[in-house]
């Protein structure tokens, strides 16, 4: 898939190692398989295959996103950067047509 981000600030420090360290410790590992995966799955399909992703759609005001385990709490979270955004008759996500996405951000959501 492709890969973009929200801004170039994140771009820049998904894009450095050093600077992912700095900015989330520990959680870089994490974070850096994650980019990996993303970038080697041809679809979005293929990431949700992978069960220690717990690749999922996001629900309430952040309806739209979606999220992957990025070391517990914390999820990395991402949204369909396709246009116009691949849709099943139903009106559902089609995840198998999900070709690239936009990184938003890592965030413990759950509080």
């Amino acid at each position: 898939m492709d890969i973009l981000f929200q801004n170039g600030k994140l771009a820049r420090v998904f894009n450095s190692e050093s600077q992912l360290r700095q900015k989330y410790g520990e959680r870089a590992k994490f974070l850096t398989r994650r980019l990996y995966q993303m970038g080697a799955a041809g679809n979005l399909e293929e990431l949700r295959s992978l069960p220690q992703t717990r690749c999922h759609e996001l629900k309430g005001n952040r309806e739209g996103m979606l999220a992957v385990d990025a070391g517990h709490p914390y999820r990395l979270i991402f949204e369909p950067a396709n246009d116009p955004i691949p849709r099943k008759l139903d009106g559902g996500l089609d995840w198998t047509n999900v070709t690239a996405i936009k990184i938003l951000g890592v965030e413990d959501y759950h509080d």
